[in-house]
């Protein structure tokens, strides 16, 4: 759930995917409001007319609650009743209400924003659906990207429910700086040495002036949005949604969530597919190293096909070509280039600019052009593809909270320290796993340790005793999500079932080939369980 980058955590979602060409958008950003007017319109022409669309009169039980008993103090939020509005193209939203803490669900309630797709043919039951970060936005997902979410036997057979996590988006959501803060802490430039003293002690202070904006901004629910506080989120989903279990398709993150449910709700397991999976024992360290590791050996895998391709910008051999990397990042360091706005381009920022091309193979061409561009001390084409990382628009607004919730979900999920010195050795470590991109991966204690609310960590394997068979798909060349954790979550899981990808990129379902597809729909379709690892 850590994927460093600058100082800073990389999210982990399916992003690398669909970059648009001007490099300036997200990998799934909103539909026009144009389109959307347009949509709704024509459905109340319908309506007025008389002709009511589907997805407005769904099989009851699709809104209609389970009623199952629960805690007396849980009772007004587990029966609540879904009010379907239509939103898009064939596609209907609403609202849930949850405990703003489940500790003490007396203490206040937050919303839950979810949108719709119902099944076009026979119906299973719902679907609940999550892109990865912390900090993704289901209902984006689902929204603008169905297709690219789930294949269409699932959209046959299963209501598909995105869902904006606790602390997400168009829920409750976590709130930092403006668009102007937030510039200045993605792009803005610490002076000194990585590690020396002075470069440690402004970036401490960088971090902590975030963590108080934060805590101003967002209130109570920072101490809130925990991944198991959002797996419990995910059963009253379920329960509402009128779902006896819960069928769920999580990606990257979304893989340590639906785990977390299976572990809390084991008997209430139908149907969980993780792709892309979070090992839950990984400590902070671990997974800067793993990840810097992943995303170098993914670069190296870019070089081995670039070269001797006319296109490429590098001639000689993958370590030459490493080199030459190395000699750019360390010439940004000392000398930012600028972009045509006056933002900077230092080492950070061409950091970001070059791992978010390396989550899929799709977006591996966008590095041929920022390596020539920044070669040529240009700094536009950098700045377009950390802005479309950090979901930054041309007009300087953020698209999403998705940074700031992730950066939130973390400081909760994982433990911290605040001894320099461990810092270094800690630092040192990783840059020797990842020597190109390992020295940009360190000092996350940095990130956390002034944080207002304290750490609710638990890297405790999980087992989901008595849970059904799970599946955890695993790519042999996923750089943010490595393979081996995959196969770590799938030994843990009581009745966990690896189904391996041999391929490079971020996650495998509806992207991969037809192997990892068939398996993953026909378990979810008709409940085939694979007897063994299908090695797609």
């Amino acid at each position: 759930m850590i994927a460093r980058s600058p100082r800073r955590a990389v999210r982990l979602d399916r992003g690398g995917r669909g970059i648009p060409s001007s490099a300036g958008g997200r990998a799934w950003s909103r539909g026009s409001r144009a389109a959307a007017a347009t949509a709704i319109a024509a459905m109340l022409a319908l309506v007025l007319a008389g002709c009511v669309p589907s997805f407005l009169q769904p099989p009851p039980h699709t809104s209609t609650p389970t009623g199952e008993q629960v805690d007396p103090a849980l009772e007004r939020f587990y029966h609540q009743t879904l009010s379907w509005e239509p939103c898009g193209d064939e596609l209907g939203c609403a609202t849930a209400i949850a405990p703003l803490s489940w500790e003490d669900p007396a203490a206040g309630e937050i919303d839950l924003a979810l949108v719709r797709h119902v099944a076009t043919g026979e119906r299973l039951g719902s679907l609940l659906v999550n892109p990865g970060g912390p900090g993704g936005s289901g209902y984006d997902f689902v929204h603008d990207s169905l297709d690219y979410a789930v294949g269409e036997p699932l959209k046959e057979h299963f209501d598909v429910v995105g869902f904006d996590p606790r602390g997400v988006g168009r829920s409750t959501a976590v709130a930092c700086y403006d668009a102007a803060g937030m510039d200045e802490y993605l792009y803005g430039i610490v002076p000194g040495e990585v590690g020396s003293d002075a470069w440690i002690e402004a970036t401490a202070q960088k971090k902590s002036a975030f963590a108080a904006a934060c805590a101003d901004g967002t209130g109570e629910l920072l101490g809130e949005i925990d991944t198991r506080s959002a797996a419990r989120d995910l059963d009253l989903l379920r329960a509402v949604l009128g779902d006896e279990q819960l069928n769920y398709l999580g990606y990257s993150y979304g893989t340590f969530l639906g785990a977390s449910y299976a572990e809390l709700y084991p008997d209430k397991v139908g149907r969980l597919v993780l792709d892309g999976a979070v090992d839950p024992t990984t400590t902070e360290e671990q997974v800067s190293a793993e990840q810097a590791a992943g995303f170098e050996q993914a670069l190296r895998a870019y070089l081995e096909q670039c070269l001797g391709q006319e296109e490429c910008p590098f001639d000689g051999t993958v370590d030459e070509a490493m080199d030459e990397i190395g000699d750019l990042l360390d010439s940004v360091a000392r000398s930012p280039l600028q972009g045509e706005d006056g933002r900077l381009v230092g080492a950070d920022t061409f950091i970001t600019a070059i791992v978010y091309p390396l989550y899929s193979p799709d977006g591996w061409s966008y590095l041929d052009d920022l390596f020539t561009s920044v070669s040529f001390g240009q700094a536009d084409f950098a700045l377009a593809l950390a802005d479309a990382y950090n979901g930054r628009n041309p007009d300087g607004s953020y698209s999403d909270n998705s940074t700031e919730a992730f950066l939130s979900v973390n400081c909760l999920d994982f433990e911290f320290q605040s001894d320099v010195e461990v810092m270094r050795q800690k630092a040192a470590a990783i840059a020797e796993t990842a020597p190109l991109i390992g020295p940009y991966f360190g000092y996350g204690d940095l990130q956390c340790m002034d944080w207002p609310e304290p750490s609710r960590a638990d890297r405790s394997p999980i087992h989901a005793t008595g849970a059904a068979p799970i599946l955890v798909v695993g790519t042999t060349g996923d750089p943010a999500t490595p393979y081996d954790w995959a196969v770590s979550l799938a030994e843990q899981l009581d009745s966990g079932v690896l189904v391996s990808y041999d391929g490079e990129g971020h996650t495998a379902y509806n992207k991969s080939n037809q192997c990892v597809d068939s398996t993953v729909e026909e378990y979810f379709v008709n409940g085939t369980v694979p007897d063994a690892d299908p090695q797609c």
